[in-house]
């Protein structure tokens, strides 16, 4: 619902998105020459990715909680190709599942994905091309490469178990429960925007405006 005139004009796009196969009825996806945003439209999560994407002036930032399906599933490369060509990799954690228990009273495994804009960028980072990939790995899983050390998972114990579809899962868990992820979020948060976020980059563009 969000006007056109809307595009390139916000700072911050944030917002714990909703997730599955459910489409959404964007004329402006649905008619569009990119195939990818034709693609993004017929699963909510990814459609809004790229319009979020869209919504952000340069150096503006992008922050979505969304399931792992995003980064870890083979059919959404194309996705993730998208956004790394269309964005900066500010930071991508992933969280652990007993991050709602207390509050929602639900188990389930998360990423935090932070984006800066910058559409006119012309190469990836080493981790930007591991944001890309992702593969199965001997359990059955398949798993993000952004994350196959698991330096960017925030957990104290962490197993192989089956999601709600009865697939093999890989399941996270933290426990000191809200306040030690709080606490490890807070450090990987804090290294990641010093070390990725170009503020100078989106006082440039806001400057123009």
């Amino acid at each position: 619902e969000i006007e056109s005139r809307y595009q390139n004009h916000f700072d911050v796009v944030s917002s714990n998105i909703p997730f599955g196969d459910v489409a959404a009825f964007d004329v402006s996806f649905l008619k569009s020459k990119d195939k990818v945003k034709q693609q993004a439209s017929k699963s909510i999560h990814n459609y809004f990715y790229l319009k979020g994407m869209e919504g952000l002036r340069e150096g503006g930032v992008l922050a979505f909680i969304t399931s792992q399906g995003v980064m870890n599933s083979p059919k959404n490369k194309p996705v993730r190709q998208w956004l790394m060509d269309n964005s900066r990799l500010v930071s991508a954690v992933r969280l652990p599942n007993n991050l709602f228990s207390e509050y929602a009273g639900t188990e389930v495994g998360s990423d935090l994905i932070v984006l800066q804009k910058d559409s006119g960028k012309n190469r990836l980072t080493q981790k930007e091309k591991n944001f890309v990939q992702s593969e199965r790995l001997s359990s059955g899983v398949f798993n993000n490469n952004y994350y196959n050390d698991f330096k960017r998972v925030i957990h104290t114990e962490g197993f192989v178990d089956t999601d709600p579809y009865g697939k093999p899962a890989q399941v996270f868990n933290h426990k000191d429960g809200i306040n030690g992820i709080a606490s490890d979020l807070r450090k990987m948060l804090e290294f990641d925007f010093q070390e990725n976020l170009d503020i100078s980059f989106f006082q440039e563009n806001t400057s123009s405006k």
